[in-house]
């Protein structure tokens, strides 16, 4: 019996919106290092989000406060929670992914 033929997954928790690398070539598990908050997400890019307010990317082509939009991406800029323009939403997202566990 041929084995079976397992490809690379993406694992994600919808908490914390960490994200595990399952399988590949190696077959190997494996874990982005912690990152600081303002380096741990990217801004979101879509033709229909508001003008003016910064969305973070977060996990399945939504924001962290969880609009969608088709064509959605992370941008090559850090989304950073400390601007006048990030979105109260996401922040607070944020701030609750960044809590320690009670």
């Amino acid at each position: 019996m041929a084995p079976t033929v397992w490809e690379e997954e993406i694992w994600s928790c919808l908490w914390c919106h960490a994200a595990t690398h399952v399988g590949g070539e190696w077959f190997e598990i494996s874990r982005p290092p912690y990152l600081p908050l303002g380096m741990r997400w990217e801004k979101a890019v879509a033709d229909g989000l508001t003008a003016g307010v910064s969305h973070a990317f977060g996990i399945f082509d939504r924001t962290l406060c969880g609009i969608q939009e088709t064509g959605m991406s992370p941008s090559d800029h850090w989304w950073l929670p400390e601007r006048e323009d990030a979105c109260a939403a996401c922040r607070k997202a944020a701030d609750v992914i960044e809590a320690p566990p009670s």
